[in-house]
């Protein structure tokens, strides 16, 4: 599997933690850049996915889920919500949601009890911003972007944002190596 290409921007700190901007430029290359994500992660992290529809949300967390040793095929809980993957090397569940469907806030997402897995899964988020980040100061942002209206152009830019002391020090530059 090829890695994903390299930065169109080194990677850099931001004002509240790590960061770093990627450019793939194939569905394999967004899933190998999860399953290299998911050597950073670990029980009680939180990451939020934003980008259009057709970004690469599902396929990056495919590769997380494949990192992370999970059960189960990694596909979009769109219609149920959010999916469970536990582990199957001693490590943390994977909890895959997807926010699309629900309103804002977290009261709606309050039957998802997404606050009492947080502390022993990686909860992955789809379409998160402003719904879920009252979970936890910590959390990992990753916003793609791609050519709208373009559907043969395979270019994401990734840009991963660490918020928090969870990830001031975290090695988010490692991954456009």
């Amino acid at each position: 599997m090829e890695a994903p290409a390299a930065a169109h921007n080194p990677a850099e700190s931001t004002r509240d933690g790590a960061g770093a901007q990627i450019t793939v430029t194939s569905p394999e290359q967004m899933q190998e850049l999860g399953r290299r994500l998911a050597g950073l992660l670990r029980a009680g992290d939180l990451v939020m996915l934003n980008g259009e529809l057709g970004a690469g949300k599902t396929t990056l967390t495919r590769g997380l889920g494949e990192g992370l040793g999970v059960r189960g095929a990694v596909t979009s809980p769109t219609f149920v919500i959010a999916r469970v993957h536990p582990s199957l090397v001693d490590g943390p569940p994977l909890v895959h949601v997807d926010a699309y469907r629900l309103g804002g806030g977290l009261d709606e997402m309050e039957d998802l009890d997404l606050d009492v897995s947080l502390s022993d899964s990686v909860i992955v988020v789809e379409w998160g911003e402003g719904k879920v980040e009252e979970l936890t100061d910590d959390r990992l942002n990753i916003v793609i972007h791609r050519a709208v209206g373009d559907t043969t152009d395979e270019v994401r830019h990734v840009t991963l944002t660490g918020l928090g002391e969870r990830w001031a020090t975290a090695a988010l530059g490692a991954l456009t190596d």
